[in-house]
């Protein structure tokens, strides 16, 4: 674990995994479908944050209710313009 940014606690895949209960090759496929990010060192090795592992968790509890990987990536698409909708809305309230 280091530090991207203050605060931010980054981990290796193999710590990931184990973290949010999945295997290595599904964190690798998910990244391919887009559905996360992580960064990446300047060797190309994989850091991934907290919120990472909050989108690790959040996958996996759409695949548990019954959602293929085009369903998930659609609902945290969906999910992601929510709440860029609500933090518009609630600037404008606050003028």
């Amino acid at each position: 674990m280091a530090n991207r940014e203050a605060g931010a606690a980054v981990y290796a895949i193999s710590v990931v995994a184990e973290l949010v209960g999945t295997g290595q090759q599904n964190i690798r496929l998910y990244e391919r479908r887009g559905l996360l990010t992580p960064e990446r060192t300047a060797g190309g090795t994989r850091q991934y944050s907290e919120g990472d592992l909050e989108v690790l968790r959040r996958i996996g509890k759409l695949l548990d209710e019954g959602l293929n990987l085009a369903g998930v990536a659609k609902v945290l698409e969906l999910e992601a313009a929510n709440a860029r909708l609500a933090a518009e809305l609630r600037r404008l309230r606050s003028r």
